[in-house]
């Protein structure tokens, strides 16, 4: 640089105090002085555009939090930058102070933009033909919150790219912002703001991850490192080997804050000569980071994540509403019961049955609500499947791992995974439609051990034994699942109502086989959905069943019992009429009649061993140990596949609706066995039980003496 440029940084000052922008910034002497007239004028009608969206919509990336129902035990967070705003006033002063002795000393007396600072970095770059700085605070907080703010790559390369533009933008809208905010509040932005290294951003998260500690509580010394670690958080780590830039920068900030008379000499002196001590903290990010004690927990989790994704309050697509997650700071609450849940971890043996590649599994839903209460499989949720044996699945390659002991699989649904065939199970849709539509419990009809149908095009099912041949009715045929019994019924009533009614209910359909079948126009010969071929989860069957117990009212599947937004207030979503609702609210419709469900809980009290308020179960059933273990009213239905391949059990009591399967995900060719059929009457029976224990018992409303016949 020459003579004449040297001196314009003489003339520099003079024009700034004039409020003349167009003739600030040299821009690391990239421009003479002269051009930037045309320059700043430029900027200037873009800033004014800029500074008003950065006011009113700059909102920094937050951490969302994800508790246990008890809203404090933190189970785990989703972030994309670790950052938990914090008030001012919740910060010590050591913070403040450090921060600009370190990076602005002059903060308290310029109006946005340092005259003396411009000045004095032109003519060092201009001596050096280096690139020094000439920020201050609120040009630094401008730059933060138009990244923060920026909604396109465009974007984000505009307020980071260095150019005189950029520069100057940030100039005038640094002057702007001062005449808007108060450096109490540019403070605390800034310092919410800042990334510190170490994917901590804003002064909450650098407390918290190199020192253990909230901002309120930070010393001179740890204040000191932090704030010098702004500059270059990588260059300054002092979680790196060798401490000696970071024991520097420090330093260098300490001596700052004692020319400022924020510290003595005698502190300062006495401050640098201790070591950097920190107590390092890693967050936890995702559902893989659930704490082991509540290990199980990080399938509800996982199930959170597919439910989130599926909430247009959340966004507009599955990625925006992943993406607010991880940026709108949520307060979540899930709604799992810890008493049910462990409850329900027990009776699948979740620590130690992890080593059999039949997943057991069971899903307990709240009727009347929807909410979850516990999710547990006898698997260890993680992402670490190095010692897990060879799959099952003979043509998934010698190179595919199985699902045990390790996995993070939506095994019980919540997510893309088609499920299980369940079997028997299925037979509520028919006899429910049935119910529905007018006929009664009292239909009678003399099952024969095979029946060839002519409504299904002379397809011949059987039953599963001989002694089910014989006079049926629907409280008979549901206690021992007479198979003929239900393809006639079902024909009576038609597959394809049974099939809307399931899908009413929750059911979706996976596979391109169960989508075809389910399909308007094939329906109607969906004969053998009764019989339960489609595959299903735990979560719908629960969730499906438990409509039935509350007397036809399905809610749909929720996984929370709360959401705040970051200002504390309930996360909320426009209805179709325009009012607004609490995502964490029941979502609930009435499905069929309350005495259809009624009259359907009656004949399902059968299979259990508990007994009807109004028919007669035949005198046997298949699973007539349910009623004393639960030690209350109890409904529910078995389901069995072809060979035994997978087996179900669904349950329900006026409080809760549970469904278990044994089955291998990997291979459902892989028989489970008659031996172990009666694994999930066990998880339901006892998980009801333990989960219900000190809870007054609940009787079941009987149906009218119209839908009895």
């Amino acid at each position: 640089m020459n003579n004449r440029a040297l001196a314009a940084a003489g003339r520099l000052v003079p024009l700034l105090r004039a409020g003349l922008i167009a003739a600030i910034v040299i821009a690391a002497a990239a421009y003479p002085l002269v051009a930037l007239t045309g320059l700043g004028a430029k900027a200037t009608a873009h800033a004014v555009d800029q500074k008003t969206r950065l006011l009113k919509t700059a909102v920094p990336a937050e951490t969302s939090y994800v508790y246990a129902p008890d809203g404090r035990t933190v189970l785990t967070l989703f972030y994309e930058e670790y950052r938990q705003y914090t008030k001012l006033s919740d910060m010590s002063p050591n913070i403040q102070q450090a921060i600009v002795a370190a990076e602005d000393s002059r903060f308290y007396q310029h109006h946005g933009v340092d005259p003396k600072g411009v000045a004095r970095a032109f003519v060092s770059n201009a001596r050096s033909g280096g690139s020094q700085g000439a920020s201050t605070l609120t040009m630094q907080y401008v730059r933060m919150a138009l990244r923060d703010s920026a909604t396109t790559p465009k974007e984000v390369q505009e307020a980071t790219q260095q150019t005189s533009l950029r520069k100057v933008k940030e100039m005038r809208m640094a002057l702007d912002l001062e005449k808007e905010l108060s450096k109490e509040q540019i403070m605390e932005r800034y310092l919410n703001s800042a990334y510190f290294g170490h994917r901590a951003y804003g002064i909450y998260a650098a407390s918290e991850i190199f020192f253990s500690k909230t901002p309120k509580d930070l010393t001179p010394v740890e204040a000191a490192t932090l704030a010098g670690l702004v500059k270059s958080p990588s260059e300054y780590d002092p979680a790196d080997s060798d401490q000696k830039d970071a024991t520097g920068r420090r330093n260098y900030v300490l001596d700052r804050m004692s020319q400022l008379g924020y510290l003595s000499p005698d502190s300062a002196a006495a401050a640098k000569s201790e070591p950097i001590g920190l107590k390092l903290t890693t967050p936890p990010h995702d559902c893989a980071a659930v704490p082991e004690k509540y290990n199980s927990w990080g399938f509800a989790c996982d199930y959170l994540k597919n439910w989130w994704s599926a909430q247009p309050a959340f966004g507009a697509s599955r990625l925006e509403r992943m993406d607010n997650l991880r940026r709108g700071g949520y307060r979540i609450v899930l709604s799992l019961d810890p008493k049910i849940q462990e409850a329900a971890e027990k009776s699948v043996g979740t620590k130690e049955a992890t080593g059999s590649p039949f997943a057991n599994g069971i899903v307990v839903s709240e009727p009347g609500t929807g909410r979850v209460k516990a999710m547990a499989v006898n698997r260890t949720y993680s992402l670490d499947l190095a010692d897990n044996p060879q799959n099952s699945n003979p043509e998934a390659g010698p190179n595919m791992k199985a699902n045990y002991p390790n996995t993070v699989a939506p095994l019980l649904g919540g997510g893309d995974l088609a499920g299980y065939q369940a079997g028997s199970t299925f037979k509520m849709f028919p006899m429910l439609a049935a119910l529905d539509s007018g006929m009664t419990l009292s239909t009678s009809f003399n099952a024969p051990y095979r029946y060839k149908s002519a409504v299904y095009d002379g397809w011949a099912p059987s039953n599963a034994s001989g002694a089910m041949t014989g006079q049926q009715t629907m409280w008979s045929g549901f206690g021992k699942s007479v198979n003929t019994y239900f393809v006639w019924l079902e024909e009576k009533v038609g597959a394809d109502r049974a099939v809307r009614l399931a899908e009413q209910l929750g059911l979706r359909w996976r596979t391109d086989v169960d989508r075809e079948h389910a399909a308007p126009d094939k329906a109607k010969k969906w004969g053998a959905f009764t019989l339960g071929v489609s595959d299903a989860t735990p979560l719908e069957m629960a969730n499906a069943y438990a409509a039935i117990a509350a007397d036809g009212r399905y809610c749909e599947a929720i996984p929370v019992q709360a959401i705040m937004n970051r200002d504390g207030t309930p996360a909320t979503y426009a209805t179709p009429g325009g009012l607004h609702r609490e995502v964490a609210k029941p979502r609930c419709r009435q499905v069929v009649s309350a005495d259809a469900a009624r009259a359907a809980t009656d004949a399902a009290r059968c299979p259990t061993g508990d007994t009807p308020a109004r028919g007669s179960c035949g005198g046997w059933s298949t699973a007539d140990s349910v009623r004393g273990t639960v030690g209350r009213p109890v409904a529910g239905k078995t389901g069995t596949t072809d060979s035994t391949r997978s087996a179900w059990f669904v349950g329900y009591t006026p409080e809760l609706a549970a469904a278990s399967f044994i089955s291998d995900p990997d291979n459902p060719f892989n028989a489970v066995g008659d031996g172990q059929s009666q694994i999930p009457i066990a998880a339901v029976s006892e998980t009801l039980r333990d989960g219900l224990k000190g809870k007054p018992t609940r009787q079941f409303t009987p149906p009218s003496d119209a839908i009895v016949g």
